[in-house]
């Protein structure tokens, strides 16, 4: 068995796989390391199997001792997971107004904080705690009636978003001995984006404050929905200082050029399934560590649930085939057979006229 993300194989670990040897045999066992802290982004075009990828390794650390995975869900990919057997909680997730800062307000509602409507909603969430004290101070406050109507107006929507309230999700759901799935699916990327910003600031401090005695890992799907948003800032600090207070951020992305440069340069485990866009390889070829040999792109997997896995830990490549899951995968395309059955029992409607 090969552990990868460190060099001591002690302390807990998670099954990713297998060797895939040359001609397509199975060889030893792959594990990765749940006992330290990790920054992961997982790669592939669509159907290549990264959601499937992001699945095993949520399922490893739903049986890991002494961490608190937490799934960002923007396609509902997950949600089968809480009819499964396994030890996990579907949730809706809210938030508080105040877990988001006043310029994290004027990036979500895309405002200038230094003009007009921006620098109202700036004052008003300085001051406010909740989406209704805030909806409150602007209606009151002492500006232009147009700029307080358009302030008032961005409120509004924030509002129809119906994301915000006075709990919001609490630490002690996201720091659980089981699988938290934030599902989002019936999300647009603006609230989804706040809903991820407030949580990985909240991970964040909770450890930086030692409110947790679990190492959080943040498992993103779709990632590059959120890199040039409001989550862009709280998923940065998470990359570049996480490891510290052992907050673990794993991504999962179909367009790896569209993730800063910065989360590749540290990320530590790549996991890359198949890619055919030009930009999103030299996106990581730009990133090549020294010890990578030759083409990167021709290293690259042609066959589904195959991976390349850059272990930057212990400067190793790995070819891997990525194990079956044990739970659902709901990020399967439907296809249109999967339902013909179904319909040739339907008797279709012939009430039409001819004019």
């Amino acid at each position: 068995m090969v552990v990868i993300g460190r060099e001591a194989a002690t302390g807990p670990t998670t099954r990713l796989g297998h060797y895939r040897a040359r001609d397509g045999s199975r060889g030893a066992a792959v594990d990765i390391d749940v006992d330290r802290p990790h920054v992961g982004l997982v790669v592939g075009k669509r159907g290549s199997g990264k959601t499937y990828t992001l699945g095993v390794l949520a399922e490893g650390l739903i049986a890991a001792a002494g961490v608190a995975p937490v799934a960002v869900d923007p396609m509902g990919a997950f949600t089968p997971l809480e009819t499964a057997d396994v030890s996990a909680m579907v949730v809706h997730p809210s938030v508080r107004a105040d877990a988001l800062d006043p310029r994290q307000w004027c990036t979500v509602l895309g405002l200038d904080p230094e003009q007009g409507a921006g620098a109202l909603v700036w004052r008003a969430a300085s001051e406010c705690a909740t989406l209704d004290g805030m909806r409150s101070w602007v209606a009151d406050a002492d500006a232009a009636a147009s700029t307080v109507r358009a302030a008032a107006n961005y409120l509004a929507l924030a509002a129809s978003w119906d994301i915000f309230d006075d709990t919001g999700i609490e630490m002690q759901t996201l720091c659980s001995d089981s699988l938290t799935v934030l599902d989002m699916s019936g999300l647009a990327s603006r609230p989804a984006g706040a809903i991820l910003a407030a949580v990985a600031t909240a991970l964040y401090d909770a450890r930086i404050a030692e409110q947790t005695s679990r190492l959080p890992w943040l498992l993103v799907d779709e990632a590059h929905v959120f890199t040039d948003g409001v989550a862009r800032r709280p998923l940065r600090r998470l990359v570049t200082r996480g490891r510290q207070p052992g907050v673990s951020c794993v991504l999962a992305t179909q367009r790896p050029s569209a993730v800063p440069a910065t989360t590749v340069s540290q990320t530590d485990l790549l996991v890359a399934h198949r890619l055919t866009s030009m930009a999103d390889i030299n996106a990581l070829q730009a990133a090549q560590p020294t010890y990578l040999d030759g083409d990167f792109a021709a290293r690259l997997p042609e066959t589904t649930g195959d991976a390349l896995v850059v272990d930057d830990g212990t400067e190793s490549v790995h070819h891997v085939t990525v194990r079956e899951r044990r739970t659902p995968h709901g990020g399967k395309t439907p296809r249109a057979s999967d339902f013909a059955a179904d319909s040739a029992h339907e008797a279709p409607s012939r009430n039409c006229e001819t004019r």
